[in-house]
Protein backbone atom coordinates (compact mmCIF):
# COMPACT_ATOMS: atom_id res chain seq x y z
CA UNK A 1 0.00 0.00 0.00
CA UNK A 2 1.50 3.37 -1.00
CA UNK A 3 1.31 6.70 1.31
CA UNK A 4 -2.10 8.25 0.95
CA UNK A 5 0.06 12.11 0.58
CA UNK A 6 2.92 13.28 -0.63
CA UNK A 7 3.19 15.46 2.70
CA UNK A 8 0.49 16.09 5.69
CA UNK A 9 0.52 19.91 6.36
CA UNK A 10 -1.18 20.60 3.27
CA UNK A 11 -3.94 17.44 3.76
CA UNK A 12 -6.71 20.64 5.12
CA UNK A 13 -6.43 24.15 6.23
CA UNK A 14 -9.16 23.65 8.57
CA UNK A 15 -7.63 21.58 11.17
CA UNK A 16 -7.04 24.37 13.15
CA UNK A 17 -7.47 27.67 12.27
CA UNK A 18 -7.18 31.41 12.92
CA UNK A 19 -10.68 31.35 14.55
CA UNK A 20 -9.84 28.67 17.11
CA UNK A 21 -8.70 29.38 20.90
CA UNK A 22 -5.26 29.72 21.93
CA UNK A 23 -3.83 29.16 24.88
CA UNK A 24 -1.44 32.71 24.58
CA UNK A 25 -2.03 35.02 27.23
CA UNK A 26 0.78 37.49 26.73
CA UNK A 27 4.01 38.95 25.83
CA UNK A 28 6.27 41.14 27.29
CA UNK A 29 9.57 42.76 26.09
CA UNK A 30 12.81 41.62 27.70
CA UNK A 31 15.51 43.96 25.96
CA UNK A 32 17.77 42.87 23.54
CA UNK A 33 20.49 40.35 24.50
CA UNK A 34 22.97 38.02 22.73
CA UNK A 35 21.71 34.94 21.63
CA UNK A 36 22.94 31.90 18.99
CA UNK A 37 19.95 30.93 16.73
CA UNK A 38 19.56 28.48 13.36
CA UNK A 39 19.07 30.74 10.31
CA UNK A 40 18.22 29.01 7.38
CA UNK A 41 19.40 31.69 4.75
CA UNK A 42 23.28 30.80 5.87
CA UNK A 43 22.18 27.18 6.68
CA UNK A 44 23.97 27.22 9.89
CA UNK A 45 24.07 29.16 13.36
CA UNK A 46 24.25 33.04 13.84
CA UNK A 47 25.08 34.98 17.02
CA UNK A 48 23.19 37.75 17.76
CA UNK A 49 21.37 40.49 19.40
CA UNK A 50 17.57 39.68 18.44
CA UNK A 51 15.29 41.36 20.40
CA UNK A 52 13.70 39.12 23.18
CA UNK A 53 9.84 38.30 24.17
CA UNK A 54 8.85 36.35 27.25
CA UNK A 55 5.04 34.96 26.26
CA UNK A 56 3.23 33.05 28.12
CA UNK A 57 0.14 30.93 28.08
CA UNK A 58 -2.59 30.15 30.20
CA UNK A 59 -1.56 26.67 31.13
CA UNK A 60 1.46 27.48 32.49
CA UNK A 61 4.23 26.77 29.54
CA UNK A 62 6.28 29.97 28.34
CA UNK A 63 8.59 30.86 25.26
CA UNK A 64 11.23 33.25 24.55
CA UNK A 65 10.52 34.72 21.26
CA UNK A 66 13.72 35.69 20.04
CA UNK A 67 13.69 38.26 16.81
CA UNK A 68 16.68 38.84 14.66
CA UNK A 69 17.21 42.62 15.14
CA UNK A 70 16.85 43.33 11.37
CA UNK A 71 13.28 43.66 11.76
CA UNK A 72 15.01 46.90 12.66
CA UNK A 73 12.74 48.07 15.63
CA UNK A 74 10.99 47.22 18.79
CA UNK A 75 7.57 47.90 17.59
CA UNK A 76 7.81 45.93 14.47
CA UNK A 77 9.62 43.04 15.86
CA UNK A 78 6.70 42.85 18.59
CA UNK A 79 4.00 42.39 15.88
CA UNK A 80 6.01 39.49 14.63
CA UNK A 81 6.22 37.89 17.94
CA UNK A 82 2.89 38.57 18.80
CA UNK A 83 1.55 36.83 15.94
CA UNK A 84 3.44 33.72 15.95
CA UNK A 85 3.28 33.66 19.79
CA UNK A 86 -0.24 33.62 19.40
CA UNK A 87 -0.52 31.07 16.66
CA UNK A 88 1.85 28.81 18.72
CA UNK A 89 -0.70 29.11 21.73
CA UNK A 90 -3.57 26.69 19.19
CA UNK A 91 -1.43 23.64 19.75
CA UNK A 92 -1.82 21.28 22.12
CA UNK A 93 0.23 21.65 25.27
CA UNK A 94 1.84 18.30 24.99
CA UNK A 95 3.27 20.01 21.60
CA UNK A 96 4.20 22.54 23.46
CA UNK A 97 6.15 21.42 26.69
CA UNK A 98 9.33 21.57 25.51
CA UNK A 99 9.17 24.60 23.04
CA UNK A 100 11.31 26.91 25.33
CA UNK A 101 12.32 29.19 22.51
CA UNK A 102 11.05 30.58 19.17
CA UNK A 103 13.54 32.33 16.58
CA UNK A 104 11.87 34.53 13.91
CA UNK A 105 14.21 35.36 11.11
CA UNK A 106 12.74 37.33 7.81
CA UNK A 107 13.23 34.89 4.86
CA UNK A 108 11.50 32.81 2.38
CA UNK A 109 12.84 29.65 4.15
CA UNK A 110 11.14 26.40 5.97
CA UNK A 111 10.13 26.45 9.44
CA UNK A 112 11.91 24.05 11.60
CA UNK A 113 11.52 22.20 14.68
CA UNK A 114 13.55 20.60 17.42
CA UNK A 115 16.55 22.12 19.57
CA UNK A 116 13.81 23.28 22.27
CA UNK A 117 12.93 25.85 19.65
CA UNK A 118 10.32 26.10 16.65
CA UNK A 119 12.24 28.12 13.69
CA UNK A 120 10.04 30.56 11.85
CA UNK A 121 11.06 32.44 8.31
CA UNK A 122 8.14 35.15 7.93
CA UNK A 123 7.99 35.44 4.39
CA UNK A 124 7.60 31.60 4.46
CA UNK A 125 5.00 31.73 7.08
CA UNK A 126 3.29 34.48 4.82
CA UNK A 127 2.86 31.88 1.78
CA UNK A 128 1.30 28.96 4.61
CA UNK A 129 -0.62 31.74 6.32
CA UNK A 130 -2.15 32.54 2.37
CA UNK A 131 -2.74 28.71 2.55
CA UNK A 132 -4.44 28.37 5.91
CA UNK A 133 -1.78 25.97 6.76
CA UNK A 134 0.56 28.03 9.12
CA UNK A 135 -1.62 26.03 12.52
CA UNK A 136 -0.58 22.76 11.08
CA UNK A 137 3.05 23.83 9.70
CA UNK A 138 3.44 24.55 13.71
CA UNK A 139 1.95 21.44 14.70
CA UNK A 140 4.62 19.46 12.29
CA UNK A 141 7.47 20.87 13.42
CA UNK A 142 5.99 20.94 17.18
CA UNK A 143 6.09 17.38 17.19
CA UNK A 144 9.63 17.12 16.10
CA UNK A 145 10.48 19.20 19.52
CA UNK A 146 8.67 17.62 22.11
CA UNK A 147 7.34 14.13 20.85
CA UNK A 148 10.32 13.09 18.93
CA UNK A 149 13.29 13.11 21.24
CA UNK A 150 10.65 10.94 23.34
CA UNK A 151 8.91 8.66 21.28
CA UNK A 152 10.29 8.43 17.71
CA UNK A 153 12.83 5.34 19.06
CA UNK A 154 10.38 4.15 21.46
CA UNK A 155 9.67 0.28 21.15
CA UNK A 156 5.92 1.05 20.73
CA UNK A 157 5.99 3.43 17.81
CA UNK A 158 8.56 1.54 16.02
CA UNK A 159 5.95 -1.55 16.48
CA UNK A 160 2.85 0.44 15.35
CA UNK A 161 4.96 1.72 12.31
CA UNK A 162 5.85 -1.93 11.63
CA UNK A 163 2.03 -3.31 11.78
CA UNK A 164 0.33 -0.33 9.87
CA UNK A 165 0.31 -0.87 6.36
CA UNK A 166 2.05 1.89 5.33
CA UNK A 167 3.32 5.21 5.72
CA UNK A 168 1.34 8.58 6.00
CA UNK A 169 3.08 10.29 3.44
CA UNK A 170 6.10 9.97 1.08
CA UNK A 171 8.06 12.24 3.01
CA UNK A 172 7.43 9.88 6.36
CA UNK A 173 8.53 7.09 4.72
CA UNK A 174 11.67 8.39 3.07
CA UNK A 175 12.39 9.42 6.29
CA UNK A 176 11.12 7.43 8.76
CA UNK A 177 13.25 8.40 11.72
CA UNK A 178 12.96 11.92 11.46
CA UNK A 179 9.51 12.76 10.16
CA UNK A 180 6.93 9.80 10.91
CA UNK A 181 5.92 11.66 13.78
CA UNK A 182 5.47 15.09 12.77
CA UNK A 183 3.94 13.82 9.49
CA UNK A 184 1.29 11.41 11.30
CA UNK A 185 0.18 14.10 14.24
CA UNK A 186 -1.52 16.67 11.92
CA UNK A 187 -3.59 13.83 9.99
CA UNK A 188 -4.32 12.59 13.86
CA UNK A 189 -5.57 15.79 15.16
CA UNK A 190 -7.94 15.58 12.08
CA UNK A 191 -9.36 12.31 12.77
CA UNK A 192 -9.36 12.32 16.65
CA UNK A 193 -10.38 15.96 17.11
CA UNK A 194 -11.28 17.57 14.66
CA UNK A 195 -13.43 14.78 12.16
CA UNK A 196 -16.62 17.18 11.59
CA UNK A 197 -14.07 19.40 9.80
CA UNK A 198 -12.40 17.19 7.32
CA UNK A 199 -14.18 14.55 4.41
CA UNK A 200 -15.84 11.24 5.44
CA UNK A 201 -13.10 10.18 2.57
CA UNK A 202 -10.62 11.94 4.17
CA UNK A 203 -10.73 10.11 7.66
CA UNK A 204 -11.07 7.02 6.03
CA UNK A 205 -8.05 7.08 4.39
CA UNK A 206 -6.35 8.34 7.38
CA UNK A 207 -7.60 5.18 9.60
CA UNK A 208 -7.01 2.89 6.99
CA UNK A 209 -3.02 3.65 6.55
CA UNK A 210 -2.25 3.98 10.13
CA UNK A 211 -4.72 2.67 12.54
CA UNK A 212 -1.61 1.23 14.73
CA UNK A 213 0.40 4.48 14.94
CA UNK A 214 -2.93 6.66 15.74
CA UNK A 215 -4.07 3.65 18.96
CA UNK A 216 -0.31 4.32 20.05
CA UNK A 217 -0.98 8.61 19.99
CA UNK A 218 -4.17 7.86 21.90
CA UNK A 219 -2.51 5.87 24.33
CA UNK A 220 -0.33 8.62 25.17
CA UNK A 221 -3.19 10.47 26.70
CA UNK A 222 -1.39 13.78 25.38
CA UNK A 223 -2.49 17.04 26.65
CA UNK A 224 -4.47 18.63 24.17
CA UNK A 225 -5.61 21.98 25.74
CA UNK A 226 -6.81 24.02 23.60
CA UNK A 227 -7.83 21.80 20.88
CA UNK A 228 -10.25 20.07 23.10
Amino acid sequence: MSPPFAGTIFIDPDIITDHDPTAYTSIIYSGQGERTMFDRRVDGWITTDPFLFDATYDDGLAIEVQVNSEFLNRAAAQTVADYYAEAVGRIPKSLRLDVETMWIHKGLELFGGGNNNILIHVDQGDRYIADGILEETLLHEAAHTSLDGRYANSPGWLAAQASDPTFISNYARDFPAREDIAETIVPYVAVQYRPDRISEYLRLTITSAIPNRITFLDGLNLDMHPVN
